[in-house]
């Protein structure tokens, strides 16, 4: 770890050593999770409102009905929010410092995901993101995001 000009901690890590072990998973996210193994991202669709919901839910989010379809989507967007976590509980206490990270996908929805292979003094909200995964022991994979090296960055 090193100390910023400002007394703070810069995050210089390639990628945190998070845990492999899966999080427990209810019924409805299973298509979620199949996906994964496959680096796939589906994200739930309502015709009824016509607009993508994250995360996976049994009903739609505006209405309440329950024939959400699963769309495969692009896992890009831009950095709408990020905190530095120093201080971590179980299975993620050897990871830190790690970014968690708020992106809102181009297809509107926002996912709470990790921000991996940036450092600190490069973080931008908006900056633009792509996915990465990170694979866990049962084959399935966890969506990551670094920064998107296929476009321009941010202006300051």
């Amino acid at each position: 770890m090193k100390t910023r000009p400002d007394g703070g901690v810069a995050v210089d890590h390639q990628a945190p050593d998070f845990p492999s072990e899966p999080t427990p998973r209810s019924t409805f996210t299973k298509e979620y999770w199949a996906a994964t193994r496959e680096r796939r991202l589906l994200v739930q669709y309502s015709a009824e409102t016509e607009r993508f919901q994250f995360f996976p839910q049994p009903i739609s989010q505006g209405g309440a009905r329950r024939d959400l379809q699963w769309r495969e989507v692009e896992p890009v967007g831009e950095l709408f929010a990020y905190t530095v976590t120093h201080l971590a509980q179980g299975a993620f206490r050897g990871s830190v410092p790690y970014v968690v990270a708020t992106v809102t996908l181009d297809v509107g929805v926002r996912m709470i995901s990790n921000l991996v292979d940036c450092p600190a003094e490069r973080i931008v909200i908006g900056m633009r993101v792509r996915g990465t995964w990170l694979p866990l022991s049962d084959g399935t994979h966890l969506l990551q995001f670094r920064p998107d090296e296929t476009v321009a960055e941010v202006a300051s």
